[in-house]
This record gives C-alpha cells, structure tokens and sequence, in this order.
C-alpha cells in the first residue's frame, strides 16, 4: 500500500487540527479514504454522518475519473472553528468535475448531486497543472462556530 499519512491527529501551529494521507487512484485506495476519515473524526469526537458519504463520493471520483496510472490522490481533513473541511486532490488537472443530471436508470453519475445535497459548500481549486483539488465543507454542531472563509 502506497501511503503517507501527515500529521495524523496532530495540530498545525494554527491550531488547526488536520489530517492528510496519500492513497492509491483505485477502488481499494477509495475505500482507505473512507475508513480513515471515518477514524481520524471518531479520534477528534467529530460527528462521522454526512463526512463519510462526502469522502466516499470525493475520493470515488478522483479514484475513477481523477486517476492517472502511477499516481496517487491526497485526502486531506481540518478544522476551522465549527467546519470541517474535506479536499481530496488529485493529478487530472485538466478533468473539472461537473454535476450532470444522469437518466432515470443510468446507474452511475450522481456523486456530485449527493455531494451538493450534503455539504454546505462544495467546490473546485485548480492548482498547479496538472492537480485539482475538490473540496466540500459541513458544520460540526460544535458552539464554538464561527465563519471561515477558506482559499
């Protein structure tokens, strides 16, 4: 398993609390995401519901249409005052991803719908070519709430 986990559980000299690892372009990679999203919010007593289904949508598409052979997707997790900031970033710069509204019975494209539905904000950064970051944000129900803008 290609991994590298940074400052896993640790605080930046902000404060900031944050999470990042380096996982494989592939299905198994997706998974890992997940799991270890799940994990890293049971460790900071943040609420797992919706950011599991956010990191598993995000990390399946860089993993499915993010994926250049060799190369891997970073997932990474922090905290600003009451919101969670998820970014899964990945090597396909050039592939913006874009919410379409698939047919009745088309059984796949509707990740960014539920994306949309469950983040308060969602968006893409592009980076230096050839990286994309896309991230989506959701409060944590925590008092100590307070607006952040993030760039």
């Amino acid at each position: 398993m290609n991994q590298e986990i940074a400052a896993s559980g640790t605080e930046l000299a902000h404060s900031v609390p944050h999470f990042s690892v380096l996982l494989s372009s592939t299905a198994r990679g997706a998974r890992l995401a997940r799991l270890l999203a799940e994990a890293q919010l049971r460790r900071w007593g943040l609420p797992t519901e919706p950011a599991n289904h956010l990191v598993a949508e995000l990390a399946a598409n860089a993993a499915t249409h993010g994926r250049v052979p060799g190369r891997n997707f970073r997932l990474t997790l922090f905290v600003v005052g009451g919101t969670l900031r998820i970014e899964v970033t990945d090597t396909r710069g050039e592939r913006l991803p874009e919410v379409r509204c698939p047919e009745e019975s088309a059984e796949s494209g509707r990740g960014l719908l539920l994306v949309e539905a469950l983040a308060d904000r969602w968006g893409v950064r592009e980076e230096r070519f050839p990286r994309k970051t896309v991230w989506a944000e959701i409060g944590t129900g925590s008092t100590a709430s307070r607006p952040v803008t993030f760039r």
